[in-house]
């Protein structure tokens, strides 16, 4: 039976399930998530589910807004000022900490430094600073060796890895080592103490968290207030098991219903759905550069020149083909830096006969490629059985290796070659917002070992990122994001395996909820 047809069929029969027992308070948010939360440091690892969690505890900066501004939100303003290379940001008042202690310009300072040892724009920003200090307790200095027009969009930054303002003495810690004492700056405390490792994460309201006091709600930015004394995950890697429990009113909220269960959730008149994101979410296939076989440029190449987006996307959104879109290259398309330039790798139907034979001509001998797949992401685990597929028609000899997606997050993160606990491969999606542009767009740095998970070297591709951080307007951006395009279709530093859109689920009661991002601020029960 199809794997669609599987969830369809586990929903149906978990109508009559047993319920979960209800908590006596009726201020309690429950939320399915995509997935358990496994490293709960957000600057370790760009996985959503740590951006949710970090959204729910710490607080940023600047909130970006769903026109893809950068608002204020810890700040109360700034200045610019020696032809913009001298900036000054002034904190707002009555900002603390959980453990009571006030945000001060030190925390800001020392976060941002941890934040930038590990993210793209974080390194960018930091590769121009000249000196960042605290002048006093609400306000810090960032000094520039020359211009940064992305300031702003880096102190704003919402995609993985987000900036969080953190308490100095953790913020301290290097970005090699997480840090376990979760004491935030934003709306939710955690409660580790009622922490269930594969079934719970719980948060309650922080009743000292001071909320802007104008602005509208629009994604990161604007007020954060909070109408929940309680907020539980419940983890529920079974679809079929979270449709019973948010039709039975045992939850409020899905993340990420499969799109062939929405007509089923769309005829309880108790529940909404929505779209997820006007932006959609972007596959990609990541390989390990550092080891063999996919530190050879040629035969990545030959890879790509096999992939068939429409059969990743029908895996991953269905039939419906107004629900995902093929042929789509490095950039989030009808979004400024998307372009067709060099796509026409994507034959239809692919060229697998030529991509076998360019596959022997590249030196492919028959290396093991170990392929991770995560069984508890319907939609990533659908994505890998294609991936598996198109290898074996490849004549690749592939290990699959299915597990959780939290110990495959563990594991990407092993440099090591695949025979001593390694990798090779494996797939992923973003949201569109964090592949508008080749700075904040993870899969495309290309540094080596400061990378992302794969660890591509490609010096061109860095060198173009760099002149698109230069560049004085749109049309020079433009120009050189289809240069990116064309030489990221030739160095191959990830497979673009096409956008698809999915909604997310709760209970008709619940309004007000926050669009473009998985917030729990705002939210209230009617």
């Amino acid at each position: 039976m199809h794997r669609r047809s599987l969830f369809a069929a586990a929903a149906a029969a978990t109508l009559v399930r047993p319920a979960i027992a209800q908590p006596a308070s009726a201020r309690v948010l429950k939320y399915v998530p995509q997935a358990d939360l496994t490293i709960t440091d957000p600057v370790m690892t760009t996985a959503y589910i740590t951006r949710t969690h970090g959204l729910m505890i710490w607080d940023q900066l600047y909130g970006l807004d769903s026109d893809l501004r950068p608002q204020p939100q810890m700040v109360e303003g700034h200045t610019v000022e020696n032809d913009g290379r001298l900036w000054t940001f002034r904190l707002r008042e009555g900002l603390l900490f959980h453990d009571g202690e006030p945000v001060r310009g030190l925390d800001c300072v020392a976060s941002i430094k941890r934040w930038a040892q590990r993210d793209s724009l974080g390194q960018a920003l930091m590769a121009r600073v000249d000196e960042i200090s605290a002048d006093n307790d609400r306000s810090f200095t960032i000094r520039l060796k020359r211009p940064f027009a992305a300031m702003l969009d880096a102190l704003a930054k919402v995609g993985p890895s987000a900036l969080f303002i953190m308490p100095e003495r953790l913020a301290a810690t290097p970005a090699t080592t997480q840090i376990t004492e979760m004491v935030g700056s934003g709306p939710f405390r955690w409660k580790g103490d009622e922490r269930v490792v594969g079934a719970r994460v719980v948060y309650e309201r922080f009743n000292r968290y001071r909320p802007r006091e104008s602005g509208t709600p629009s994604w990161g930015a604007g007020p954060k207030r909070v109408h929940f004394d309680r907020v539980e995950w419940h983890v529920m890697p079974d679809p079929g098991t979270a449709t019973g429990a948010l039709q039975n009113g045992e939850v409020d909220w899905w993340e990420n219903p499969p799109n062939d269960l929405l007509p089923l959730l769309e005829r309880n008149r108790n529940i909404t759905t929505r779209l997820s994101s006007p932006l959609g979410t972007l596959g990609t296939g990541v390989f390990n550069q550092l080891h063999p076989p996919f530190d050879n440029p040629a035969i990545r190449r030959a890879v790509l020149g096999a992939v068939n987006q429409q059969n990743y996307m029908i895996a991953a959104a269905g039939t419906d083909s107004s629900l995902w879109n093929a042929s789509v290259g490095i950039f989030t398309p009808n979004t400024p830096m998307a372009t067709r330039a060099s796509l026409d790798v994507f034959g239809t139907p692919p060229g697998l006969e030529r991509s076998r034979q360019a596959l022997k001509e590249a030196g492919y001998k028959g290396e093991r490629v170990v392929l991770m797949s995560p069984s508890d992401q319907p939609v990533l685990a659908a994505l890998g059985d294609v991936c598996h597929d198109m290898l074996q028609k490849l004549g690749m000899n592939v290990e699959f290796v299915i597990s959780d997606w939290g110990t495959l997050v563990q594991r990407r993160a092993n440099k090591a070659p695949p025979e001593q606990g390694g990798w090779n491969m494996f797939n992923t999606t973003w949201n569109g917002l964090d592949m508008i542009n080749p700075v904040v767009t993870q899969v495309l740095r290309s540094g080596g070992e400061r990378g992302y998970f794969g660890w591509p070297n490609i010096p061109r591709l860095e060198e173009l990122r760099q002149e698109w951080l230069d560049a004085n307007d749109l049309p020079s951006q433009q120009n050189i994001a289809r240069e990116i395009q064309a030489a990221a279709i030739r160095e191959v530093p990830f497979l673009p395996l096409g956008q698809y859109f999915y909604k997310t689920a709760h209970r008709s009661n619940l309004s007000d909820v926050v669009d473009g991002l998985f917030v729990f601020w705002n939210a209230r029960r009617a």
